[in-house]
């Protein structure tokens, strides 16, 4: 069924329970919201206008507040906005004429984000995509990789960092970079862990696949997975079979599984993760936030619309 501009489908029963992922299709002005896998909702959006476009990638959300109000666009009102990046991207509520208006924003019913709001937590899982299918078949448009402002040094084979006490809590992201042969272990944007691949060509190709943690088990006892920017389904029983067969070191595979919680990003790539690589199409997986503030965000980094 096509929604007309401000019309949305929300159906929470479907999957009552389970990390959600949202995602938010450019091209259809449409979000869809999944839990645990699920679809349970999709809603009509507005997106960035041209010349004010809205940034394509995984993002997480980063902070939430109800009573949001823009101190660069005449204190307009942004309710139940739900932050992505430091530079002033967020869901909130907004008009919606049916078709891209914002400043960069994602826009969407009044009804549907304070619903939204209500069953999402910091941390969740966000992609703003140019394209839209289920998240096993969804968009492939490439990868930006933003970390905190240094390029990265590839590690030793078999040698790896870890470093928990660096960020106690939040969100966790992973990166295997065949380019690289490393892997990096983010928490809450900080690198915490990294690792050397000495059988790099095991795992090359990996074609830009980024995969979310869903909540409970398989049969086997392996945490399960969904494929969210690649075509094709993957299962976790795969991929770290081909982590082990790369020769990551065990232990350290051992911790970094053990800090898997739902909604945490795997991100498998052929790119060297940099602050300057990205691919023509833009799409950008956000594992650090180099312009994090620290100082209230709406000081530093008003919120765009």
């Amino acid at each position: 069924m096509t929604l007309k501009p401000g019309e949305y489908v929300w159906e929470p029963e479907r999957a009552p329970e389970g990390p959600l992922l949202i995602v938010a299709s450019v091209t259809e002005q449409v979000a869809y919201v999944y839990r645990n896998g699920i679809r349970i909702a999709r809603s009509t959006v507005s997106t960035g206008r041209p010349g004010h476009p809205t940034p394509t990638g995984v993002f997480t959300i980063l902070e939430k507040e109800v009573h949001h109000t823009s101190s660069i666009y005449k204190g307009a009102e942004m309710p139940y906005m739900e932050r992505v990046t430091w530079g002033g991207i967020a869901l909130h509520a907004g008009d919606l004429p049916g078709f891209p208006d914002s400043h960069g924003c994602v826009r969407l019913p009044l009804e549907f984000s304070k619903l939204l709001f209500g069953v999402t937590m910091k941390g969740a899982t966000v992609i703003i995509a140019d394209q839209h299918s289920a998240p096993a078949e969804t968009v492939h448009p490439g990868l930006f990789f933003a970390q905190s402002g240094e390029e990265s040094e590839p590690i030793a084979a078999g040698k790896f960092d870890w470093d928990p006490d660096k960020s106690s809590s939040g969100p966790v992201s992973m990166i295997v970079s065949s380019a690289d042969k490393t892997a990096y272990v983010y928490r809450n944007g900080v690198e915490i862990g990294r690792a050397g691949i000495p059988n790099a060509q095991v795992v090359s190709p990996l074609n830009d696949r980024v995969f979310s943690a869903l909540a409970g088990v398989d049969a086997d006892g392996h945490v399960r997975w969904v494929e969210v920017t690649s075509a094709g389904k993957g299962s976790s029983q795969g991929l770290f079979l081909t982590a082990q067969k790369s020769g990551l070191p065990t232990a350290f595979l051992t911790k970094a599984k053990a800090i898997i919680t739902p909604g945490t990003t795997i991100i498998f790539t052929d790119k060297s993760v940099d602050p300057t690589t990205q691919s023509p199409a833009g799409f950008q997986v956000l594992v650090a936030q180099k312009d994090k503030p620290t100082e209230p965000p709406n000081k530093l980094s008003p919120m765009k619309d």
